[in-house]
C-alpha cells in the first residue's frame, strides 16, 4: 500500500485511538526515511553536501571562554540499512554544534528575573504549548533582567533548540530576538541555511523524540546531556531532496489537519445525536425509541447510557405501570412497615415525580443498617480467630472483588454481629469521589467473611424485599446525587456515615414493578455489554489493521 493509498482509507482507521496523531507520526517516520519523496540522481550527492557541512562547521568554531571549541570529536556510526543510495548516515554532532542553556540562580531573584517585559525573553517549556505556532516560539511569559541574561544563554532569533529535561525531546525555533534558555533547553547556533534545512531538522527532531526518551538520562526527571544529543545518527539527504521531502510532509500534515478537523466535526454531530436519543428515550422510554439508543451511526457511550437506563429505571420511567400490581404504601403496611420520612423533608406529593402507585420511604424504614468491625482494636483475653473481611476496595458499583481478601482477629462472641449473609447489600463509606456509597449484593462467595467498619451493610427488614431495587437506586445518577450532596468534603475526598445512610430518602415501587423493573434493567445492561464488546473488537481490529499497514510502509 502506497502512503496515498493509507490516506484514502482513513475511515479504516479512524476508530484507532489517536489515529489522526499516529498518522502524523507515520509520516514524519518516513520523511526522514526517505520514502515520502523521489529522489532524483542530479541531486548533489549527500556525502558532498555532508563534506560542506563539515568544513563549514570547522570555518565557524563556537568558541568557549578557554578560546577552544567546546566539542571533541564526534564518532559516526556505520550507513544505516535502509537509506536511499544518495543519501549518507552522519550524526547531529558532525554537522551541527549542540550547547545547553543556563539558569540564573536562584530562581525568581529580582536581580535577574524582571517583573515587566525586557527584552530578554525567559523561555520555559510552557512557553511551547501556549506561544508556539507553527513551530515557531513568538513570544514568553516571562523575562530576564540585563544581569539575568549575562547568567543565561541568549540566542538569536531563528535558533534551532530542542527541550532536554521534563518534556524532551520537542523541538522548536525562536522566532522572536532576545531569548534566554535555561538548562532545559538544547540548542544549535551557527547554523548552515544554506546547506541544511532547518525545518528537515526540525521534523527529523520530532522522530528522534523517540530515541530521546529510550536513551533519556535521569532518574527523578528523564533529561538529555548534550553528548547524547550530538551522537544521535541519522540519515542526511541531499539538499534539494530536503526541500522536497518538507514540502510533501506539509502538504501532508495539512492533510492531517483536515482529517482530525473532519473527525472533530463527526464526533460533535455524534454528541450531539447522542444526547437527543437519550432526551427522547427519556421522554418517552419504547422500544421504538430504544434503537434510537443502540443506533450504529453515533454510538453513545456503554457509560452513558448505563447511566441513562438506571436513572429511568429509578424515575418509574422504564417500564410500565400496572394497575394489578398492589400499591407501594398498602405493601408496606401489609409487611408492618411504617414511613418516617417528615413530611418537611418528603416532596410535595401533588409535585412529586414519582408514579402515584410508589411511595418514597427513609432506607432504614425498609432496611436494617450496621457498620462493620474496627481494625487494629485491642481484643485482650477473648478467645479470638482470624477471618476475611470486605473492605472499600472490594466493593465496587455493582459487584463485589474477591481478588484480594485480607483477614483480620476477632472475638468469637463478636462474628455473628460482624459475619454477612447472602443478599446483604453493601455500601462503602467513602474515599475517593467515585467510592462514596458504592453499592453491591454480597452472594455468600466466602462461606463466613466479615466487613470493616468502613463498609456499611444493609439487611432488608422483610424477605419479601429484595435489595437489588435498591443496589440500582443507589448505584444510579439519582442515588449518587443525595450522597454527594451529603457527604463530608475535601480535597478529592468525600465521606458518609451511617445516619445520612439510614436517612437516604429511597423511591419505593411496588414490589412485582421492582421485579419487572430489574429484570429490564438486566436486559438493557446486557445490550449494553454487548455493544461495549463489539466496540472493544472494532478499535481493536482497526488498531491491527494500522499496525500492519504501518509494517507494511515501514519495511
Amino acid at each position: 500500500m502506497k502512503l496515498e493509498q493509507f490516506f484514502e482509507k482513513f475511515e479504516l482507521f479512524a476508530d484507532t485511538p489517536n489515529a489522526v496523531g499516529k498518522m502524523r507520526e507515520l509520516v514524519l517516520d518516513l520523511a526522514v526515511a526517505g520514502k515520502v519523496a523521489e529522489q532524483d540522481a542530479n541531486d548533489e550527492p549527500a556525502a558532498e553536501l555532508l563534506q560542506r557541512l563539515i568544513t563549514f562547521k570547522l570555518a565557524n568554531p563556537l568558541m568557549g571562554r578557554s578560546g577552544r571549541s567546546k566539542e571533541g570529536p564526534v564518532e559516526v556510526e556505520a550507513d544505516a540499512d535502509g537509506l536511499p543510495a544518495n543519501w549518507v548516515n552522519t550524526t547531529i554532532g558532525e554537522v551541527l554544534y549542540v550547547i545547553r542553556g543556563a539558569s540564573p540562580r536562584p530562581k525568581g531573584d529580582p536581580q535577574y528575573f524582571s517583573g515587566t517585559r525586557t527584552p530578554y525573553h525567559w523561555v520555559k517549556i510552557s512557553d511551547i504549548r501556549k506561544h508556539g505556532q507553527n513551530g515557531l516560539l513568538m513570544d514568553t511569559d516571562e523575562f530576564l533582567t540585563e544581569a539575568g541574561m549575562r547568567k543565561s544563554v541568549l540566542l538569536p532569533k531563528g535558533t534551532l533548540v530542542l527541550t532536554n529535561s521534563a518534556t524532551i525531546g520537542v523541538p522548536i525555533v525562536l522566532g522572536i530576538e532576545g531569548c534566554c534558555i535555561h538548562d532545559g533547553y538544547l540548542a544549535f547556533p551557527t547554523f548552515p541555511h544554506d546547506l541544511l534545512s532547518q525545518k528537515f531538522l526540525l521534523y527529523l527532531f520530532h522522530t528522534l523524540k523517540k530515541h530521546a526518551e529510550r536513551n533519556a538520562r535521569g532518574l527523578a526527571q528523564l533529561n538529555l546531556n548534550t553528548d547524547l544529543v550530538r551522537s544521535f545518527p541519522f540519515g542526511l539527504p541531499p539538499l534539494a531532496e530536503q526541500k522536497r521531502i518538507v514540502a510533501k510532509v506539509d502538504e501532508l500534515m495539512a492533510l492531517c489537519d483536515r482529517l482530525e478537523a473532519q473527525q472533530q466535526e463527526r464526533d460533535t454531530r455524534h454528541a450531539a445525536l447522542a444526547r437527543a436519543s437519550l432526551t427522547r428515550f427519556a421522554e418517552a422510554p419504547t422500544p421504538a425509541n430504544l434503537d434510537f439508543l443502540f443506533h450504529q451511526s453515533y454510538p453513545i457511550t456503554p457509560a452513558d447510557l448505563r447511566k441513562a437506563i438506571l436513572s429511568l429505571a429509578v424515575q418509574g420511567k422504564l417500564v410500565a405501570q400496572e394497575l394489578d400490581d398492589e400499591l407501594a404504601e398498602t405493601c408496606l403496611s401489609r409487611l408492618g412497615l411504617e414511613c418516617t420520612l417528615d413530611p418537611v423533608d418528603s416532596a410535595d406529593r401533588s409535585n412529586d415525580s414519582l408514579p402515584p402507585s410508589w411511595s418514597r420511604v427513609r432506607f432504614e424504614d425498609i432496611a436494617f443498617v450496621a457498620g462493620g468491625v474496627t481494625l487494629g482494636r485491642k481484643l485482650g483475653a477473648r478467645k479470638t480467630v482470624s477471618l476475611p473481611y470486605l473492605r472499600v476496595a472490594n466493593v465496587k458499583r455493582g459487584e463485589i472483588d474477591l481478588s484480594v481478601i485480607k483477614e483480620v482477629s476477632i472475638a468469637e462472641e463478636e462474628i455473628e454481629r460482624y459475619a454477612l449473609r447472602e443478599n446483604d447489600l453493601l455500601m462503602t463509606e467513602g474515599g475517593d469521589w467515585d467510592k462514596v456509597g458504592r453499592a453491591a449484593i454480597w452472594k455468600a462467595q466466602i462461606p463466613v467473611c466479615l466487613h470493616q467498619n468502613h463498609v456499611f451493610r444493609s439487611r432488608m427488614r422483610s424477605v419479601e424485599i429484595a435489595p437489588v431495587w435498591f443496589e440500582r437506586y443507589f448505584n444510579s445518577p439519582d442515588g449518587r446525587r443525595y450522597f454527594e450532596s451529603a457527604s463530608k468534603q475535601t480535597t478529592n475526598l468525600a465521606s458518609i456515615n451511617m445516619r445520612q445512610v439510614r436517612g437516604c430518602p429511597v423511591p419505593f415501587p411496588p414490589l412485582a414493578e421492582q421485579r419487572r423493573i430489574v429484570a429490564k434493567v438486566d436486559q438493557l445492561m446486557a445490550l449494553v455489554d454487548q455493544m461495549e464488546t463489539q466496540l472493544a473488537a472494532s478499535r481493536a481490529a482497526a488498531e491491527k489493521l494500522m499496525e500492519a499497514v504501518v509494517a507494511e510502509l515501514t519495511a
